[in-house]
């Protein structure tokens, strides 16, 4: 083990790996420069998986990728290794290179043609629950959760067969999200099809479906206690509670003519004068056609218009996913020799 452990340790060995990621590569290397054998592998990853154990991530992060560099994809450790990891790196919060090990995840799930489909879904299960920690933390964790659990089919039917609680996520992620636009239409879809139900779900859909403005408000309270004991979203608190207030208002605007900011107030639980800033900055970034009559307390509405790039990116959103799922297919296909 010593002589695992020296050899790694070498600023040359450690350039290499990171340089050259082919396994041949590595191993002529190692094999001519420190006479390193193949049967030394599988103590690579007993060293890795033991300084996990005994809560030194960082070593075990360096042993884990040693050993995945080196090993073929169906070696006995090589799953276990790309696990440990990600969940190394999760547990040093290096968020950068835990979504690094997400993709590399993903497309390993894809290509793994000896796995049959029930073992191909409970690896995107697992991949789902592990990267709500990454999601949860990282700066474009938020939009990478309704690119890949929303907009992926692959994934979205895990989180549907597998684990429909995933919703709570995806609805969160949606509702704070600046690309709420991207994902509402699709979330309704889903939420309309699962029988699995939650305050935050219910608000999405008591707004979205039912118009119901007293429910959305009632299920905007319990969404507060629900954040409040929550691991993954309970960061998330203030921004949601903004998001939501911030969709209340528009829906409530886009559907009437004339309103009266009292009523608005009420529905947002705030004073009348907070409620009309509030209405100033939510026509702004709506872009919402609109004017405020503060002598008579009134929002007035105009005629509202999609604005044409609006439509465009609308229509042309989901095409880098199918060009991605139709390489995968032709992938396969190429593999196979269909």
């Amino acid at each position: 083990m010593e002589a695992v452990v020296s050899t790694q340790s070498t600023g040359d060995v450690a350039e290499v790996v990171e340089k050259h990621r082919d396994s041949q590569q590595l191993w002529d290397f190692l094999s001519d420069n420190y006479k390193f054998e193949r049967e030394r592998l599988d103590d690579v990853f007993h060293y890795g998986k033991f300084m996990y154990d005994v809560g030194n991530y960082a070593i075990a992060s360096t042993n884990l990728d040693f050993y995945r560099n080196l090993a073929p994809a169906d070696s006995k450790y090589y799953s276990s290794a790309q696990w440990g990891k990600l969940a190394s790196e999760i547990l040093q919060q290096n968020w950068d290179e835990a979504m690094e090990e997400l993709e590399r995840l993903k497309d390993n799930i894809s290509a793994a043609l000896h796995l049959t489909y029930s073992e191909v879904l409970v690896q995107r299960a697992w991949l789902i629950h592990w990267g709500l920690f990454v999601y949860f933390n990282h700066p474009q964790g938020r939009d990478s959760i309704i690119d890949v659990f929303l907009h992926q089919k692959p994934y979205l039917n895990a989180v549907q067969t597998m684990c429909p609680h995933i919703l709570r996520y995806i609805t969160t992620a949606v509702v704070i999200s600046k690309r709420r636009r991207d994902g509402i239409k699709e979330l309704i879809k889903v939420l309309q099809q699962e029988s699995y139900k939650d305050p935050i779900t219910e608000f999405v859909e008591s707004l979205y479906v039912n118009f119901d403005f007293d429910e959305a408000q009632a299920k905007l309270k319990e969404c507060k206690t629900v954040i409040e004991n929550d691991f993954f979203i309970v960061g998330c608190l203030d921004e949601f509670t903004e998001n939501a207030r911030l969709i209340i208002s528009e829906i409530f605007c886009r559907i009437h003519q004339r309103i009266e900011i009292d009523m608005l107030a009420d529905n947002l639980n705030m004073e009348p004068a907070e409620a009309e800033k509030w209405v100033v900055n939510m026509i702004r970034l709506a872009h919402l056609d609109a004017k405020i009559d503060s002598k008579n307390g009134y929002v007035v509405m105009g005629g509202t218009s999609v604005p044409v790039y609006q439509k465009l990116i609308d229509k042309t959103k989901d095409l880098h996913l199918k060009a991605n799922s139709c390489c995968q297919k032709i992938d396969k296909k190429l593999t196979l020799g269909i």
